[in-house]
């Protein structure tokens, strides 16, 4: 049914495709809920949910009406006059019918544009819809020339005024005022200029909106003047120059600087001979920093270098207080400090360690301006010293061994001894065991069992503790010499406490724990390292293994004499006889091992020919 009825309601069909007003809000609801048919010649043509036009609910029309919007009657709006939208033309009305549909929401829709186009033709944005005489919604702030000064409590006819002649009217014959163009680029497109143009330029180079009496720092140009303002002349009230009360108060005197400042350093400022300008030493930007450069200090009798070129004036140009300061003049600051040495600005850091030196410890003996660190002092110059830094020694820091911290090493005396760098520059330790732990427990030191010459030296180099330096030829020096196979025997099979793991640091109070290494022999027996292959054959017999055997070769037998050292000569074809045929193997007592038979064997021919042959 909807669809008979939206082929003939064109306007209808025409506004829900377009998602506008009440019939697109619900377009699947049934025309004849609101619009009743076959009820005779005279009828309604329209069933009002809430009973009647003047009840309806307007929001569902998709057009809340507000404010005086919310008091007009349906007839104030819904008439022919205002019938202007595009739905109208779809659905004509007889007579003065007004009809439902085909006005616009726009303001100029239904009220006269009183501007002429010239302004925004969104009413909205100025005018709300409670009182249209004022703009409750325009922002001059937004606007190309916002309002400051005495302009905010300017009636607005004021400057808005229509023209005297061909003024446009309104609808009631008032003319309209003109808010659209308004000339505002010079003060003298609205005010009259008192000055009749002798000062040149615009009103606002020298007066703000405030008042046309009040001068305006910012927009007075200084800069046509004689003297432009830089830096903090800047800031400086007007009258702190042009005193009224002076001949000059407009034409003040500006030579130099002393035309309007007092030397604040009471004729301190010299330079070579001649008293100089607070310009030669400041800027207008402020009184300090001065603005005196490297380039010019060069010249002075103090030319500033290293860490002096970068260190802040007045860490050595101080400001002094109290009545001896009066002479420095206002500034009470030192143009010219004492600089005979490094101790006329730098106190002693070393607690006065070095004063009985030659130069009573003068810093740049170990220091330049370069910087307090590193040191100049140099591993070649310790060589002069009672610890000469070699080996590992060379490649530790300063600090390590004459620092606060000394990680492993006994602490340092008190700290106030030693100044405020805390450095001890003279070290008790000269000794090896006086920072390292001792393996040995003093076995080879001085007053020890076996003691060496140069102590942990004679073994050790300052390059590493391990490997030792003890090597063959050293080793001729200790009860027992290592010949023969001997020499190819690691250090470890015989002394195996050198296969303990070593620590990390060897440091006296590092917190490691030193594996002992007494390396104590208590034999130089060949038994008490050797097991002998022989059994009991040869216990109690006088001599030992050396007897038959070398330190070369356990095999042969290089010094056994069998015609000599045994009871059976080798004689004739004895002498080719292999040694296995007459002394075999045997069972031990334990019958646990195989032990070649040396003693015990017969003499007697038959005992190995004849019948006794074996």
């Amino acid at each position: 049914m909807n669809n008979l009825c939206l082929d003939c309601h064109r306007e209808i069909r025409w506004l829900i495709d377009r998602s506008r007003g009440f019939h697109a809000s619900d377009p699947a609801a049934n025309c004849t809920s609101c619009h009743p048919d076959h009820a005779g010649e005279d009828f309604q043509m329209i069933k009002w949910p809430e009973g009647s036009a003047a009840q309806f609910d307007h929001r569902r029309s998709g057009w809340t009406l507000e404010e005086s919007h919310a008091t007009a009657k349906c007839r104030d709006c819904h008439t022919a006059r205002l019938r202007n939208g595009e739905a109208a033309q779809l659905s004509p009305r007889r007579g003065q019918d007004p009809g439902w549909v085909g006005l616009e929401r726009s303001c100029i829709a239904c009220h006269e544009d009183v501007h002429r186009s010239s302004l925004n033709q969104q009413c909205n944005v100025c005018h709300d819809a409670r009182d249209w005489g004022f703009a409750t919604r325009f922002d001059h702030a937004r606007s190309r020339y916002p309002l400051t000064g005495a302009h905010v409590n300017v009636d607005c006819s004021s400057c808005h005024k229509p023209p005297v002649q061909g003024a446009a009217r309104n609808d009631k014959g008032e003319p309209i005022p003109v808010f659209r163009p308004v000339r505002f680029n010079q003060c003298s497109d609205c005010h009259r200029d008192p000055h009749a143009g002798r000062l040149g330029g615009t009103c606002d180079d020298c007066h703000v909106t405030r008042g046309f009496r009040v001068i305006g720092r910012d927009q007075f140009n200084h800069e046509r003047t004689r003297y432009p303002l830089r830096g903090k002349h800047a800031a400086v009230a007007c009258a702190g120059c042009h005193d009224a009360n002076s001949a000059q108060q407009w034409s003040p005197s500006f030579t130099t600087c002393g035309s309007c400042h007092r030397d604040a350093h009471a004729g301190q400022a010299v330079i070579a001979g001649k008293a100089a300008d607070c310009a030669q030493c400041h800027s207008v930007n402020g009184f300090a920093p001065g603005v005196f450069s490297m380039v010019q200090h060069r010249g002075t009798r103090y030319p500033l270098e290293g860490r002096h070129a970068v260190i802040e004036c007045t860490k050595c140009h101080v400001r002094r207080s109290g009545p001896a300061a009066d002479s420095l003049g206002s500034a009470r600051v030192v143009l010219r400090p004492a600089f005979t040495n490094c101790r006329s600005c730098h106190a002693d850091d070393h607690g006065s360690q070095l004063v009985a030196r030659a130069d009573h410890g003068a810093c740049e003996s170990c220091h330049t301006v370069q910087g307090w660190q590193p040191t100049t002092f140099t591993p070649a110059q310790h060589g002069r010293l009672r610890v000469t830094l070699q080996g590992r020694h060379g490649n530790i820091t300063c600090q390590a061994c004459h620092g606060p911290e000394r990680k492993g090493l006994p602490p340092l005396p008190n700290p106030q001894t030693l100044g405020r760098a805390r450095i001890a520059i003279t070290l008790s330790e000269v000794e090896c065991a006086a920072c390292h732990l001792d393996p040995h427990d003093g076995r080879f030191a001085a007053g020890g069992a076996r003691p060496l010459p140069g102590g942990c030296v004679a073994c050790h180099s300052d390059r590493s503790f391990r490997p030792s330096t003890v090597d063959v030829a050293a080793h001729e020096k200790y009860p027992f010499r290592l010949d023969g196979a001997h020499q190819a025997v690691p250090c470890a099979s015989c002394h195996d406490e050198s296969r303990r793991q070593p620590v990390t640091t060897s440091l006296v109070r590092a917190g490691g724990i030193v594996p002992r290494l007494p390396f104590t022999v208590a034999s130089t027996a060949c038994a008490s390292c050797h097991r002998t292959p022989h059994g009991d054959q040869f216990a109690g017999r006088p001599g030992d293994c050396t007897s038959c055997h070398d330190v070369v070769a356990f095999r042969p037998t290089s010094r056994f004499n069998h015609d000599r050292d045994s009871q059976f000569r080798l004689e004739g074809a004895h002498g080719r006889v292999a040694c296995e045929k007459c002394h075999v193997s045997r069972r031990d007592a334990t019958g646990s091992a195989l032990v070649v038979q040396y003693r015990g064997i017969p003499t007697k021919c038959e005992a190995c020919h004849l019948g006794g042959a074996r």
